[in-house]
């Protein structure tokens, strides 16, 4: 536990000479198959380093290395000058390297400071947990940091960014000075993102090193001050970002020129697809009215909580009828199950893949296969030509990269996983696409191919309904912008008046 004088001692400075990390000639292998063949890093303190580089170009055997969780086959790692080699992750957080993870992990039932200190309680007479002691030293920690979240506040009643905030607090009541923050955005809006990095520069004022890895390339440049690249398993280049512009990074991490970054070519048709009147449902949705065309992408923008994934959920038959009328090309539906709206046609692209897009103990073909048992079974047994048949089609169509339909959906890189959930509901041949943030997670390369995806389906007569946090890809792909604000619609905005400054305004 933290005494009164060691807190301001995390937050003190570090010698700016001399480097908090330095790897050199990383390499790993798995039976045989190279995931990183030469891993080159450096952390100055007080600084941001942003760790790029597509799906598949080893950053995460990189970072699980540098952990301790896994070990490494050659190459060197110094922490403050000193040749270190861990173990396990306690050897590198003993050393003063802690990890945000992209997929947090809080027990949701415990308090605040029972998660800072999880595992690392302060204990009285017969090993009884001291919570007066732990409270009071999570909260001066929290209130060092800035962060208005109480120590005694039940995980389960924080927003995802306050859970962020908790998350970065149990980093550093390890005394971290080099702090791993994998995809930190991932789940958040703009709003939430601001107060992260706010976070983030106090850290950095602090002396700590920050390793920032994310795929949205605008908050690396508002963020961080260096950068390295990965590409296919080893170090492509490095240096300050104010030396290079948003291109020069593509081009180093796809390995190739990206003439655009946005794929656009559908125009809307004059046939209704979706309409919504007077909507409620859960998460206080109230009255909410839209339409989309065959042939188009609206977009459903706000911060997070404002009601958009709710919609989702009540238009795919997943939360109960709270009124308002749905017409799917002219006649009204009531999809009281997803079964029902599959069948007319709807399609859920969900924001959490992991959680509830995929089964990640399973193979890629029987994730593909998902939606359509029924129709590849004869009786109650699969048919395996058909399944395999329908799974190749799929694995075409979207380009899926994989060594085979059977290998585990989890090894997938995160760009080839959203395919395969792409893939999973094409097979439905859907009339209309509900896409919740479909590029979270994944590199620029594979965002340029999902865009393809949107804009052919779009061109072919597809409508789609897309929910995303990112101002960029909102400006880039949406025809018509329906802003939500508290459960209710504050605008829309069609694709010639687009501009981010009015969609902020409309969030906010």
């Amino acid at each position: 536990m933290l005494g009164e004088g060691e807190i301001a001692a995390i937050l003190g400075g570090n010698d700016l000479s001399q480097a908090l990390l330095e790897v050199v000639g990383l390499q790993k292998s798995f039976g045989g198959v190279v995931a990183l063949s030469h891993g080159e890093f450096s952390l100055q303190p007080g600084s941001v380093h942003a760790l790029c580089g597509g799906n598949g170009a080893g950053k995460s055997t990189f970072l699980t290395i540098v952990m301790g969780i896994q070990s490494r086959d050659a190459g060197s790692i110094r922490v403050k000058g000193r040749v270190v080699n861990f173990e396990r992750p306690q050897d590198a957080l003993a050393a003063g390297i802690s990890i945000i993870e992209q997929e947090l992990s809080p027990v949701p039932a415990m308090s605040v400071a029972e998660n800072i200190y999880l595992g690392r309680e302060p204990v009285r007479f017969l090993g009884r947990v001291d919570f007066a002691a732990m409270n009071r030293d999570a909260q001066r920690l929290l209130d060092e940091l800035k962060f208005a979240i109480s120590a005694k506040t039940l995980m389960m009643d924080l927003s995802v960014a306050e859970v962020q905030l908790v998350e970065i607090a149990k980093a550093l009541s390890y005394d971290a000075e080099v702090i791993i923050m994998d995809e930190p955005t991932s789940a958040l809006g703009e709003a939430e993102a601001d107060q992260l990095f706010a976070a983030i520069t106090r850290l950095k004022e602090a002396g700590k090193g920050i390793i920032y890895v994310s795929h949205r390339l605008s908050e690396i440049f508002e963020i961080a001050d260096s950068y390295t690249v990965f590409r296919d398993g080893a170090f492509v280049g490095s240096g300050a970002l104010a030396d290079v512009t948003r291109d020069d990074l593509i081009q180093m991490i796809v390995g190739r020129t990206l003439n655009e970054e946005f794929i656009k070519e559908n125009e809307p048709m004059a046939e209704m697809a979706l309409s919504v009147s007077g909507l409620n449902a859960e998460g206080a949705v109230r009255d909410v009215s839209f339409n989309v065309h065959r042939g188009e992408i609206l977009a459903l923008y706000g911060l997070m909580g404002s009601g958009r994934s709710e919609i989702f959920e009540r238009l795919f038959g997943l939360t109960e009828d709270r009124g308002g009328e749905i017409r799917l090309f002219g006649a009204p539906v009531d999809f009281r199950s997803p079964k029902e709206a599959i069948d007319m046609g709807l399609a859920l692209v969900t924001e959490d893949r992991k959680g509830s897009g995929l089964v990640l103990t399973s193979d890629v073909r029987s994730n593909i296969c998902l939606t359509q048992l029924e129709q590849l079974s004869f009786g109650p047994v699969m048919e395996p030509a058909r399944e395999a048949d329908a799974a190749e089609r799929m694995i075409n169509m979207f380009r899926i990269k994989t060594a085979s339909d059977r290998l585990e959906v989890s090894d997938l890189s995160g760009g080839n996983q959203q395919k395969v959930v792409l893939g999973k509901w094409f097979l439905t041949s859907p009339k209309v696409l509900l896409l919740d943030e479909p590029t979270r997670g994944v590199d620029v390369g594979a965002k340029r191919e999902i865009y393809r995806i949107m804009s052919d389906f779009a061109q072919a007569g597809g409508a789609i309904v897309m929910i995303s946090s990112e101002t960029d890809e909102v400006l880039g792909m949406a025809d018509r912008v329906v802003v939500m604000r508290d459960g209710r619609v504050s605008g829309e905005v069609p694709r010639s008046e687009l501009k981010a400054e009015t969609l902020v305004h409309l969030a906010a």
